[in-house]
């Protein structure tokens, strides 16, 4: 028996109520999970968090590699203790990894094939550390991302040096950084790739997975306290999707994420051909949805048999001052709100959030005040926590399908 396990409470069609058990303690799914990039999420003070509900949050290897590495990490304890991520008792909460692969190939042909989900504040960072390349890749420095059976090569963001990961790699860091449960090395490509370059890099990522869990299996003492998931690619192709599926399923993963950019491609989003795909997994394997966090697209995933997400949507919207209500998105950078003496959302009322009017977070947006911004990301994150939160309610009772037909029906006005 691997370090996570997964039981299910009770389903209502696909969708499903579970108990996702962890090293360092329960999570109860359906489940949102905050991304912390750089071990904070923006804007949001740990506690803060707790009060809303969140029971995990999520972390990118391959920024806490760059900064501050991920030996200093490991000896803060983990990344739980390192970001004073704790329970109500005082205990360390449980924590997220992803593999780096989805950031480090933004940088080459991912971001060259116009991969969405990522932007200019996905690269912050710092960061110290030299690599060995050949004269092959430094010639190709411009390029940011060189990617070759054994892993790929590529140049900081931030400061210009050059750095190397493997499937080996990605998971020595993610020992040492301690998380309840992380990401096999995929490499994620852009919706508009072409066939035969998705199937290739599927072909890949799963090589890659092998090589993940071996690395894994080796290391005893990370084996008994850390999960590992593996993760299914093909791009906008069903075929590719469902044969990646099957693959990742058959290799001993304790879970499956759902790899891939859900942007739109050839005009129609790529997560309903990717969810539908899920139907080849052993129905008791949890599932992660990576980068699934509107409010529609949750319960969609949810609908379809996913467990868990991550997405850093919600503050980013919040950054740019959107919010989720239950009648829809409101930007309330819009001059019309400037005079509106209302809740930011009378129908979801978030802690920490009470008496704060759209006229004000209106004000503090665009004036370019920080605290417009925590507050907006707050809700936001309040907002889907909760959503999520009633769809296990929901599913408990045996009332989901009405749950969410509600909800989509006041979100988008029909």
């Amino acid at each position: 028996m691997g370090a996570i396990s997964f039981s299910i409470e009770k389903k209502e069609g696909k969708a499903r109520a579970g108990v996702l058990m962890t090293p360092h303690g329960p999570i109860n799914t359906p489940a949102f999970i905050p991304v912390g990039t750089q071990a904070a999420v923006k804007g949001v003070h740990p506690e803060a968090l707790r009060t809303l509900g969140t029971q995990v949050v999520l972390a990118n290897t391959y920024h806490l590699y760059l900064s501050p590495g991920e030996d200093v990490i490991k000896a803060a304890g983990g990344l739980g203790s390192f970001m004073n991520w704790k329970k109500a008792d005082g205990t360390v909460a449980p924590t997220v990894t992803d593999s780096g692969g989805y950031q480090v190939f933004s940088l080459g042909r991912g971001m060259k094939r116009k991969i969405t989900h990522i932007t200019e504040e996905d690269k912050k960072g710092a960061e110290e550390g030299t690599s060995v390349f050949d004269s092959d890749v430094q010639s190709q420095h411009g390029q940011l991302a060189v990617i070759d059976e054994e892993g790929v090569s590529f140049t900081s963001h931030v400061d210009g040096s050059l750095h190397r990961f493997t499937p080996e790699r990605s998971i020595e860091i993610q020992h040492a950084l301690g998380a309840d449960f992380f990401f096999a090395f995929d490499e994620c490509t852009s919706p508009e790739e072409p066939y035969e370059y998705q199937k290739d890099a599927m072909f890949r990522t799963h090589r890659w997975a092998d090589r993940s869990l071996k690395a894994h299996k080796q290391n005893i003492g990370a084996w008994n306290a850390q999960g590992i998931y593996g993760i299914g690619q093909g791009g906008p192709f069903e075929d590719l999707r469902r044969e990646s599926t099957k693959a990742i399923a058959s290799m001993g993963f304790d879970g499956f994420g759902l790899g891939g950019s859900f942007s739109k491609a050839r005009g129609q989003s790529m997560l309903p051909l990717a969810l539908a795909c899920l139907e080849e997994l052993p129905p008791e394997m949890p599932v992660h949805g990576l980068g699934v966090g509107e409010p529609t697209d949750v319960l969609e995933a949810i609908a379809a048999g996913a467990d868990t997400f991550d997405c850093v949507e919600p503050t980013r919207r919040a950054r740019h001052g959107a919010i989720y209500t239950r009648r829809g998105l409101v930007n309330l950078t819009n001059e019309k709100y400037l005079s509106d003496q209302g809740p930011l959302d009378p129908e979801t009322v978030i802690p920490g959030t009470e008496g704060f009017t759209r006229a004000y977070i209106s004000h503090l947006l665009r004036s370019g005040e920080f605290l417009g911004y925590a507050i907006a990301s707050l809700h936001n994150l309040g907002f889907i926590t909760r959503l999520v939160a009633g769809a296990r309610e929901a599913i408990l009772s045996g009332t989901f399908a009405e749950y969410r037909e509600s909800f989509l029906r006041d979100y988008r006005g029909s």
